[in-house]
């Protein structure tokens, strides 16, 4: 990878790594190397959902929490990460194996959303918090600060329903795949099944409303690939 690339990428998020193999195994698929990126992709998951959370509940003091989790679930999701990770360039910064390289890996918003957590990950591993939180906010003022709480964001299930009602199309059938963890720390695995259009989409959550909410957006994201 070219060094001008990493060092104008590192000058758009606002942090300079003092371990540099973590922004090279940030930027690497599992398809290219043992080294890849899918742990630190994980870790930001996390991270960004806290530091998201945080400034939702600092910006808008009088929200109740049904609104900040949408206003939320509109900020961390696939499609804005995929937005951000073209605004950084990275899929020409990718490492990937031949065969994704080939089928377009690099332009796909699965892949491109997945390495932006990585890097945040990264971020976390080489400074800590404080350090993510400076470079979500360069990620996210914008967006943050076009949010309405006046304006009522659908949920996934809710936007899955209307589009397929819009359509005819038979509603999505929801089954709960397996329950793990102690009672009070279970994680549920929900399954979304749209049979007329070949869609199976699997979600998980600390609840099986979150469950189901994850597989309705993935069944979402699916059939607007």
């Amino acid at each position: 990878m070219q060094e001008h690339k990493l060092v104008t990428l590192q000058r758009k998020i606002g942090y300079v790594f003092e371990n540099q193999k973590l922004i090279l195994q940030a930027l690497t698929h599992r398809s290219a190397n043992k080294s890849h990126n899918e742990r630190l992709e994980f870790l930001g998951d996390a991270v960004l959902g806290l530091i998201i959370a945080e400034i939702l509940y600092q910006k808008f003091p009088k929200q109740p929490e049904g609104k900040l989790t949408r206003m939320r679930a509109s900020l961390v999701n696939r499609t804005t990460l995929a937005s951000i990770a073209r605004e950084l360039s990275l899929g020409e910064m990718l490492k990937l194996g031949s065969g994704e390289m080939k089928s377009g890996g690099n332009r796909r918003d699965s892949i491109l959303s997945d390495t932006v957590e990585a890097i945040l990950g990264a971020i976390y591993l080489d400074s800590g918090l404080a350090a993510v939180q400076e470079s979500v906010n360069i990620l996210f003022r914008s967006r943050v600060d076009k949010l309405d709480p006046s304006v009522q964001i659908k949920d996934s299930k809710t936007q899955l329903q209307e589009y397929l009602q819009s359509r005819q199309i038979p509603l999505p059938e929801y089954q709960v795949v397996s329950i793990s963890g102690k009672d009070h720390a279970q994680t549920f695995q929900v399954k979304c099944s749209i049979s007329s259009l070949g869609i199976e989409a699997n979600g998980k959550g600390q609840s099986r409303r979150i469950a189901e909410q994850e597989a309705a957006k993935q069944a979402l994201e699916g059939i607007q690939l």
